[in-house]
């Protein structure tokens, strides 16, 4: 089912929220570049967190992990074998950092930059 509704506002306001969205993603896209060959762990939409190395990302927040493996193995053993993956952006719920791979002061400073506009 369509939500008409969300349509239109997204119609009406798509430059506005188009360049948001831009910035926004291209604030994760530049961070999460700096974490490629540390483990992370991604959570999907449909609960499946996978634990694999970062191999790369793009602007899209597209992932490839390396030696992966699933975090819930009991719930998701078919998955068992896989062991390289790709990850559409879209179904990424959450990313889990490694935490020498968090610096506070730089998510500090970006977050005071983009609330200020630039």
């Amino acid at each position: 089912m369509v939500n008409y509704s969300f349509l239109c506002v997204y119609l009406f306001d798509f430059q506005i929220v188009n360049v948001n969205f831009i910035i926004s993603l291209q604030l994760f896209f530049s961070y999460f570049k700096d974490l490629v060959g540390r483990e992370v762990t991604v959570e999907l939409k449909n609960d499946l967190a996978i634990r694999g190395t970062l191999h790369s990302v793009d602007q899209y927040l597209n992932i490839k992990l390396e030696n992966t493996r699933v975090v819930d193995q009991e719930k998701f053993p078919h998955m068992l074998s896989v062991r390289n993956c790709f990850i559409r952006g879209s179904v990424v719920r959450y990313v889990q950092l490694p935490p020498e791979g968090v610096d506070i002061e730089l998510l500090h400073d970006a977050t005071r930059r983009e609330a200020r506009g630039g």
